[in-house]
């Protein structure tokens, strides 16, 4: 298959698409407290650096697709939003976080550079319209039970409010009950909609579930595919990290340790590097 030149989408001074290398999409899954944020934020600045890697931080504020009742959700919108809008201010760092409702956009389009919308929710029509009417960048989630191909639809209700600054992001897709498996000629399928294409490393190893009342995950296959991710071609990684992975209020199982992070990263500009040189 024939490489593919997409369109550009600039996120604060980050452009994502086309030959520009990769833009990393990382953070913890769940906002914790404005001094973990800092903390998180600062030990990913570190990691980044080496590569010069730009990065755009991520956090929700509300993980509202939990496995059970029981799971914490997170902070909510208001704390939230006043956590990321600090971030942003201090580290000079794009920020971006989950929208679940369409009331939620406007708010989170105040503070927030990106608006993401969860998989499950991707054909939420009146979700994806007041996402993009915002304006803002959109990072859509393709649903695990989605084809590639069918994120042409999604995408088109997006663009037809006039906003084009799409991202289309993988994290897997069903098989079975909870397992996802990654199917790679998923990344030029959507590359071909003309809009950068994201591949989500930690949510493709989780295990939808698997815990009983919370998702499991294999942290450890998180990096492989990252590595295969590059090598296909893509224009942005979303990779999520937390000091400590299995103390972390949700998605633990398939967060990286930030500690192993600046390793993770040179690794994957080096295929990065190699693919785009092509």
């Amino acid at each position: 298959m024939d490489p593919i030149t997409t369109r550009t989408v600039t996120v604060g001074d980050i452009a994502i698409g086309g030959d520009a290398p990769f833009a990393l999409i990382t953070g913890p899954c769940q906002l914790e407290s404005l001094d973990h944020a800092r903390m998180m934020a600062e030990r990913i600045a570190e990691a980044c650096a080496p590569t010069g890697t730009r990065f755009i931080f991520k956090a929700s504020y509300d993980k509202a697709n939990r496995s059970s009742l029981g799971s914490q959700r997170g902070l909510g919108m208001e704390e939230g939003l006043r956590i990321l809008g600090q971030i942003r201010d201090e580290f000079g760092c794009p920020v971006l976080t989950d929208v679940h409702l369409p009331d939620h956009c406007a708010p989170a389009a105040e503070v927030c550079d990106v608006l993401q919308i969860p998989a499950f929710l991707s054909r939420q029509t009146d979700l994806l319209l007041a996402a993009g009417e915002t304006g803002r960048a959109i990072n859509i989630k393709k649903g695990q039970f989605l084809a590639p191909w069918d994120m042409e639809n999604v995408a088109a209700k997006v663009a037809s409010t006039g906003n084009t600054r799409i991202l289309l992001c993988d994290r897997g897709t069903s098989f079975g009950y909870n397992t996802l498996v990654s199917d790679f000629r998923g990344l030029p399928t959507m590359e071909r909609t003309g809009y950068p294409v994201v591949f989500d490393a930690t949510h493709s190893v989780q295990q939808p579930g698997g815990q009983g009342t919370t998702s499991g995950g294999q942290r450890e296959f998180a990096p492989v595919l990252a590595r295969a991710a590059c090598a296909v071609g893509v224009s942005a990684l979303f990779i999520e990290t937390h000091q400590d992975p299995d103390n972390a209020p949700s998605d633990g199982p398939n967060m990286i340790p930030v500690d192993q992070m600046a390793g993770l990263i040179g690794d994957l500009r080096a295929f990065d590097d190699l693919r785009k040189s092509r």
